[in-house]
């Protein structure tokens, strides 16, 4: 069977995303194509406005959190009633933090890795008490890290373990089922990232009897930037009591009691204000795609896809810097040659949309809408590039922006 007879099920989908139609995208692990559908919900939320003007907070815009949270709750294996959408992860992570018993001085410790986003690990710097200090276990190869030395990280003395699902610079997936299984056995937390794992990579939340999940609808999902969802273990949720909090999160928020404040008892206990009402319209189409879609061929696809890729760099003597296990590697590959962060301004400046991480190398995202033509189109205008001197262009006028 070729490999063309292998794209055709879910090529199909191409037409659903106007970026394809002229750019080789390959970038969907920094921000997925928009959906064409996001046309018609911006305008349903405009005519919503438009129509309801205010009436519309009862009829749909006050619970519409929760209604996209319980969208995107099946592609991560959570209950309905558990994933709540918020603003941004910074603004998630605070206030999950902020609600936190911190109250144990014994446990003084918070395990991060210096492979994780740097934003998380700000929130954490900030947030923590006092009394507690990041430990931080140091990747060896700039691929992985080490499962015994974090293992043996997360002791008695660990509060939390805050690390990344999938590692954003390789596409390493964590091994989040013996992260968990050592921090419970130990009496800590889990909170795992999950920008780089929903949408490409299954993830089965309940399963995996994760503490916190948190992640968001711009990269995979095809959700757009202003979509972060939240999930709290629901047996978790009574414990939460959040200081960073808002008017949404209370019982009863038309009573306007400014003394007493009561915090619901479902996963609107860690929302604040007013949301962003325009983004939680955006979302949905590119959830919605997602699962009919389904993770499982994607995830299949995706697998397929960036072990050519491997073995095209393999082929041009180019350093892989993603795992070459199937099994450890999400939706990304990163590559690193000479010229590097050139090469992927000259592949920019030819419609070939990818980006550069520094410290890690050009990451090259297929998704399920990608064709295998694309993949190897993008990998021979690498070569091209190198062969012509066509980078030089780039060198200089460095900087770090997709």
């Amino acid at each position: 069977m070729s490999a063309n007879t292998f794209d055709e099920p879910l090529l199909r989908w191409r037409g659903d995303f106007p970026i394809l139609e002229t750019t080789t995208y390959l970038i969907s692990n920094s921000l997925g194509a928009m959906p064409r559908g996001v046309y018609d919900k911006l305008r349903a939320y405009a005519d919503d406005w438009a129509t309801l003007g205010v009436r519309a907070w009862g009829a749909s815009w006050f619970e519409l959190k929760a209604t996209v949270g319980d969208k995107i709750a099946p592609l991560m294996g959570a209950p309905a009633g558990s994933v709540l959408v918020h603003e941004n992860a910074s603004i998630a992570n605070s206030i999950l933090l902020s609600a936190l018993d911190w109250s144990d001085t014994r446990r003084n410790k918070i395990v991060v890795s210096d492979m994780d986003f740097p934003s998380d690990v700000y929130t954490l710097q900030q947030m923590k008490p006092s009394h507690v200090h990041l430990h931080y276990v140091k990747t060896h190869d700039g691929i992985t890290i080490a499962t015994d030395e974090l293992l043996d990280a997360i002791d008695e003395q660990t509060r939390l373990a805050s690390l990344s699902h999938v590692l954003f610079r390789s596409a390493y997936i964590m091994p989040v089922k013996a992260i968990v299984e050592k921090a419970h056995a130990v009496g800590a937390q889990v909170l795992l990232n999950g920008y780089h794992s929903i949408g490409v990579i299954p993830v089965d939340v309940t399963a995996l009897q994760v503490d916190y999940y948190i992640g968001g609808t711009l990269k995979w999902l095809c959700g757009g930037p202003g979509g972060v969802f939240m999930y709290v273990r629901p047996d978790l949720l009574a414990t939460l009591h959040p200081r960073i909090t808002g008017w949404f999160a209370h019982q009863h928020p038309f009573a306007f009691d400014v003394e007493h404040f009561v915090p619901r008892e479902d996963a609107y206990r860690l929302a604040n204000g007013t949301p962003g009402i325009p983004t939680l319209y955006a979302i949905q189409p590119g959830v919605e795609i997602i699962a009919q879609v389904g993770v499982e061929p994607i995830r299949a696809k995706s697998l397929r896809q960036t072990a050519q890729m491997i073995d095209y760099a393999d082929h041009m003597g180019y350093e892989v810097r993603s795992p070459r296990d199937a099994d450890l590697r999400a939706g990304t590959v990163t590559l690193w040659m000479n010229h590097a962060y050139e090469v992927s301004r000259e592949l920019i400046a030819r419609n070939i949309l990818v980006d550069y991480r520094e410290g890690a190398g050009i990451r090259i995202a297929p998704h399920f809408y990608n064709s295998d033509a694309e993949v190897r189109a993008a990998m021979d205008a690498i070569a091209e590039i190198l062969a012509d001197g066509s980078w030089q262009k780039h060198a200089a006028s460095r900087t770090f922006v997709t």
